[in-house]
């Protein structure tokens, strides 16, 4: 690794790309840091946060470096953590010139599958943007961008098949509240942070159908046992998915009031529509466009998994939630 001090960017606006910002720039880190929105860009400068997501974190201005450009962001970094909304990646590097990531490092902090691909973000920086699977890491949780912005003890991992540059984002990421672990399992840890959103949409579902906590347990015991089938499937090799980066990180998504996909599930299963529900929310629940690609995806595997398909027959077959649900309940053990 070096012993020179590599530059950072952050690649993102939302909350995520926000808390992140505020983690590495509170362990004194400069950041380049890309927003799509200009105004946000602006506001930032002048007022010292984010307009639209966690309005409380206050930024140092003298250690951030605020831009729309993607390139002028990119060029002068090191480490590129992405960290946008998984539906929107393919566009926003359609016309990037991929040669600009030649011998950096890209750490994915998205938690979705691309739609236009039916690729995880990892897989889309190697084949579509050239970037080698030793140069590609991943940074998952579990962790809620709310509860970092109010500085609550909180868990990462960082996953990459180079230890050493694992190890060295993970110390950049380490605070008095933050806690970071690394794995060297990219494919593992960033196929469960997909899968996880949509059984948080399940948990939702039922919780808007009025399922308890006694049925809530059975349903996530259930779901982390098709996480687990499905990644030994997909990237067969030793890993303990009842550690923090997978069962960790589901319960959180299925369980937290912070959790968008739990959201946008309870207000399918109080009987919104697909569409209201994501026009209430103004967010992106990644698991709806991770349901219809995982569904895609395992036709390739055929994993036996009875409750990404019953949320897949909800949300684009358009079965009733509650005929669907009864029929998954017999399916569960």
């Amino acid at each position: 690794m070096g012993d020179k001090e590599k530059k950072i960017a952050v690649i993102g606006g939302g909350s995520w790309a926000t808390a992140l910002v505020k983690i590495l720039t509170n362990q004194k880190h400069v950041i380049n840091w890309w927003m799509h929105n200009e105004s946000s860009a602006a506001h930032i400068l002048k007022h010292r946060h984010n307009p639209k997501y966690l309005q409380a974190v206050e930024f140092d201005l003298e250690r951030i470096n605020v831009g729309t450009d993607l390139v002028e962001i990119i060029e002068p970094s090191d480490i590129i953590i992405i960290a946008t909304p998984s539906a929107f990646l393919h566009e926003l590097f359609e016309k990037f010139p991929s040669k600009k990531l030649k011998n950096k490092f890209v750490f994915s902090a998205v938690k979705g599958i691309i739609p236009e691909l039916n690729e995880i973000p990892g897989e889309f920086y190697h084949n579509y943007l050239g970037v080698p699977y030793d140069n590609i890491g991943i940074i998952c949780g579990p962790c809620h961008a709310e509860e970092v912005a109010l500085e609550r003890l909180s868990y990462l991992t960082v996953a990459s098949q180079d230890e050493d540059i694992a190890e060295y984002v993970a110390e950049r990421l380490r605070s008095r509240y933050i806690k970071a672990a690394v794995s060297d399992d990219i494919f593992g840890t960033e196929y469960s942070a997909v899968l996880k959103n949509v059984y948080a949409i399940a948990s939702g579902i039922c919780a808007g159908l009025g399922y308890g906590d006694n049925f809530q347990s059975v349903l996530i015991s259930n779901a982390i046992q098709e996480i687990e089938n499905f990644i030994d499937e997909v990237h067969p090799i030793h890993r303990d998915t009842n550690s923090s980066a997978y069962l960790g990180d589901l319960l959180v998504t299925a369980y937290s009031k912070f959790s968008r996909n739990r959201t946008f599930g309870y207000m399918i299963g109080k009987g919104y529509s697909v569409k209201i529900a994501q026009m209430e929310m103004d967010m992106i629940a990644e698991g709806y466009y991770a349901t219809k690609c995982l569904i895609e995806i395992n036709k390739e595997y055929g994993v036996e998994m009875p409750i990404l398909e019953a949320v897949n027959n909800i949300l684009y077959e358009r079965i009733s939630p509650l005929i669907e649900i009864r029929i998954l309940c017999e399916k569960l053990s």
